[in-house]
């Protein structure tokens, strides 16, 4: 397969969005059905509020999560997944089915990265 230059750089720009730390938890939380910003938080391990507000800001202007406020008492926020959310979702999958199996060679160069 032949990838050029413009198809690299929409890989790169696509790899690093999803790839932002947190991001594909909250992804994959929100495909598991978490709508509220408590639920998504607790879906995701280690995920701190500050940080999932960031997050779920950088990937609504991204279009890939639509914020819909609820005018109630008190207000309610709720999450959903966009079509390009759910499409991109779907093309972590392989990614996620390799880390599943080959996981140990990316943790491996991670830690020798760190040291």
């Amino acid at each position: 397969m032949h990838i050029d230059d413009e198809a690299c750089r929409r890989l790169i720009s696509s790899t690093e969005l999803a790839g932002r730390r947190w991001s594909p938890g909250i992804l994959l939380a929100l495909g598991r059905g978490a709508t509220r910003f408590s639920a998504i938080v607790a879906a995701v391990d280690g995920l701190s509020d500050r940080m999932a507000a960031q997050r779920l800001r950088e990937l609504e202007t991204a279009g890939l999560v639509d914020r819909h406020v609820i005018p109630s008492t008190p207000v309610q926020v709720r999450y959903r997944l966009t079509q390009a959310g759910l499409e991109l979702l779907q093309a972590l999958q392989p990614l996620a089915a390799w880390g599943h199996r080959w996981g140990e060679l990316a943790e491996g160069a991670a830690r020798r990265d760190a040291s």
